[in-house]
C-alpha cells in the first residue's frame, strides 16, 4: 500500500496521512493541477474513516497544497514557481476574505496571578537577579521545548534571544545584519516595522502583497538582500502565504548572501488542525531569523518577545550584539517559564483555537 498509519506513533492518524500527502507533492509524485486520491479510495487504503482523511484533506487545503472542487475532488495547487509570475494580483484592502474569528478572551486572569504567587515562593530571592543578557536558561529552555512540539522547530536553548517585544528585536535585527543592507517589507504592513528598521538607519523597501504573499514580481526587482515577512495573517491585510509562495520566498534566499526575518505574531491562533509551517522550518540553508512573541498569545503587558537564530549565525551575533542586557526582568521571565513548563499556555492556546474553529462552522454552514 503507499499510504499507512503507524499504530505505535503518537503522531494522530490525520496528521499521517497530511504529511505522506504533503511530501508526494513537494517531491512532484503529485504536480500542479493533478487529482489526488479520493477521501474513500484513502480512507480504504489507510484503514481509517473518511472523516479522519477530511481533516487531512482540510489541512492541505488551508495551508494551500491543494483545492476543493465540489462534487469532482481535490486538486494540488502547489507548484515552485521559480520567481515566473502567474497572473498575481496586488492586494485591496476590500477584497480580503476574513478567514478566522476574533476572540476577545484572554488568558485566565486567576491562572496568572496563581502563577505568579508560585513563583515568588519557589525561585524567592532568585527573581531579584540580573538576567543572562540572552534571557534566562529555564525560559530557553522551555520555548525551546514548545517550538519543538507545537511547530516543528528543532533548536537548542543557545539559539534563542529573549527581548521586551518584537520591535526591541527589530532593533537588534539592524546592528546585527547592517545599515547598510536594503530591507524588504510587505506592503500593507504593520507600521512599526518600517518605523523600526528607519529609525536605525537602514532603507526600507516597500513590496506589494497579493492574495497569498508578496508578488512574485516584487520579489524578482527589489535590491534588498533581507525580507522581512509576516507569512501568517500579515496585519493589517490577513494575508496568509501559501505553501508555493513560503517555497518562493525560500528559493529568493538561497541566491546570494540574503537573510529572511520570519514574524510570525498571532500564529498560535491558527483555525487549523495544526499549527502553520513556518518558513524557518522548512528552509534548509539556515537563512531565516524566527521572531514570535507572548504580547497577543497571554496579555498585552507581558513584553516578551524572542527570535531564533541559524546556528551557524549564533556566533557572530554575540560577538557583534550579544553584550546588550536582557529587557525583560527575570521575574516574568520565571512566570512565562512557569505557564509553558506547567501546559496552561498551550491549554489555552487551544482552547481558543476551539472556540474559533466553532464559531468559523457556525458563521459559516458546510453543505
Amino acid at each position: 500500500m503507499r499510504y499507512f498509519i503507524d499504530v505505535n506513533s503518537q503522531q494522530k492518524a490525520y496528521l499521517q496521512i497530511y504529511h505522506q500527502i504533503r511530501n508526494d507533492i513537494t517531491n512532484h509524485v503529485y504536480k500542479y493541477g493533478d487529482r489526488l486520491p479520493s477521501k474513500r479510495t484513502l480512507a480504504d487504503e489507510t484503514m481509517t474513516s473518511v472523516i479522519t482523511v477530511e481533516h487531512a484533506y482540510e489541512i492541505l487545503c488551508d495551508e494551500g497544497y491543494a483545492e476543493s472542487k465540489e462534487r469532482i475532488g481535490y486538486f494540488v495547487t502547489y507548484r515552485e514557481k521559480d520567481f515566473v509570475p502567474v497572473g498575481e494580483t496586488a492586494y485591496a484592502l476590500n477584497t480580503i476574505k476574513e478567514n478566522y474569528i476574533h476572540s476577545d478572551e484572554e488568558f485566565p486572569y486567576t491562572v496568572y496571578v496563581k502563577t505568579m504567587r508560585n513563583v515568588i515562593a519557589h525561585y524567592g530571592e532568585q527573581i531579584l537577579v540580573k538576567s543572562p543578557n540572552s534571557g534566562c536558561v529555564e525560559l530557553l529552555q522551555a520555548i525551546a521545548d514548545y517550538l519543538a512540539r507545537g511547530k516543528g522547530i528543532l533548536v537548542s536553548p543557545e539559539q534563542i534571544i529573549i527581548g521586551s517585544g518584537a520591535e526591541y528585536l527589530y532593533g537588534l535585527i539592524v546592528q546585527f545584519l547592517g545599515r547598510d543592507r536594503i530591507y524588504g517589507i510587505e506592503n500593507p504592513s504593520y507600521e512599526k516595522i518600517h518605523s523600526v528598521y528607519q529609525s536605525n538607519g537602514a532603507a526600507c523597501d516597500l513590496l506589494t502583497l497579493g492574495a497569498d504573499g508578496i508578488l512574485t514580481s516584487e520579489l524578482m526587482k527589489t535590491k534588498a538582500s533581507v525580507l522581512h515577512i509576516t507569512p501568517f495573517r500579515s496585519f493589517p491585510s490577513g494575508v496568509t502565504a501559501s505553501a508555493s509562495k513560503r517555497n518562493e520566498y525560500i528559493q529568493w534566499a538561497s541566491c546570494g548572501n540574503r537573510i529572511i526575518i520570519e514574524d510570525d505574531f498571532d500564529s498560535e491562533f491558527t483555525v487549523s488542525r495544526k499549527n502553520e509551517d513556518t518558513v524557518f522550518s522548512l528552509e534548509p540553508l539556515r537563512s531565516v531569523i524566527y521572531l514570535n512573541t507572548f504580547t497577543k498569545t497571554i496579555v498585552p503587558s507581558m513584553r516578551i518577545g524572542y527570535m531564533v537564530l541559524p546556528k551557524e549565525l549564533v556566533p557572530a551575533f554575540l560577538q557583534k550584539v550579544g553584550f546588550y542586557s536582557c529587557t525583560v526582568p527575570i521575574f516574568e521571565q520565571y512566570v512565562l517559564t512557569e505557564l509553558i513548563k506547567n501546559g496552561d499556555f498551550e491549554r489555552h492556546i487551544n482552547r481558543i483555537r476551539r472556540k474559533r474553529r466553532q464559531a468559523l462552522k457556525e458563521k459559516t454552514p458546510f453543505c
